[in-house]
């Protein structure tokens, strides 16, 4: 595993370097001091991996994970500042894990553990061809660290703005993937209803409709009711009677 670590701090860097001989003896490590520098490795090295800082003079980590999402086969990212008001940002690129600082080694061991698989370009890819291949959870990093949530127990996944929503019975998880992406690789477990919503075939009560007519999915044991569109309703009854 080839790992890029990227601070303006020589003393960040040096600390994170240490947790990783630790905790990956055989990684090979790199380090940049600015995100031109980062980006410059990244085109010359191809890292698996950044441990990513977000404040930076110039170029910011937000900047630098901007610049990996366009490229074919992105390293997966760590961020790692000592600032939390960046964390809903980092969930739009290709982050697995937000760690504070000081990172503590238990906390990086999770996330590099995460972060050991390959990215979610690579994974999409995987599955479009191996429906085997497809997650059994989904996770996020939030203010309490990383939270998963088993596909199983999704009702649906709801879009709202940049953010995707995963409702289960017991919970709401804020998502870093999308919609499109969830099609594509849930398309035998999940079915599109409307433009942000997808749902779960298995756990589907019935359709409803409304006194103006508009239609929506009643799910069990949630209380979310997504709307279905006029453009998906033929679709949606036909898979319905199909299951």
């Amino acid at each position: 595993m080839k790992i890029l670590v990227v601070d303006d701090e020589v003393l960040a860097r040096e600390r994170l370097l240490r947790l990783l001989g630790k905790l990956l003896p055989d990684a090979q490590c790199l380090q940049a001091q600015s995100g031109a520098e980062a980006l410059a490795v990244v085109a010359e090295q191809a890292p698996d991996l950044l441990l990513l800082d977000i404040r930076m003079p110039g170029m910011d980590g937000i900047e630098v994970a901007a610049h990996l999402d366009v490229l074919d086969g992105p390293p997966a990212v760590i961020f790692c500042t000592a600032y939390d008001e960046y964390a809903l940002a980092a969930l739009q690129h290709q982050a697995v894990a937000y760690l504070l600082k000081p990172v503590r080694e238990a906390e990086l061991a999770r996330a590099l553990a995460g972060a050991g698989r390959v990215n979610r370009l690579q994974l999409a890819s995987m599955r479009a061809g191996d429906p085997a291949a497809q997650r059994s959870q989904v996770s996020s990093q939030t203010h309490r660290g990383l939270e998963t949530m088993a596909v199983e127990e999704i009702r649906c996944f709801l879009a709202e703005q940049k953010y995707v929503t995963a409702c289960s019975p017991s919970a709401e998880l804020l998502i870093p993937d999308t919609l499109k992406d969830l099609e594509q690789e849930l398309a035998g477990q999940f079915l599109r209803v409307h433009r942000n919503a997808l749902v779960a075939l298995a756990h589907i009560v019935r359709l409803q409709r409304d006194d103006g007519g508009c239609w929506s999915v009643v799910l069990d044991s949630v209380d979310a009711r997504p709307a279905v569109s006029r453009r998906h309703l033929t679709e949606v009854k036909q898979r319905l009677v199909e299951r």
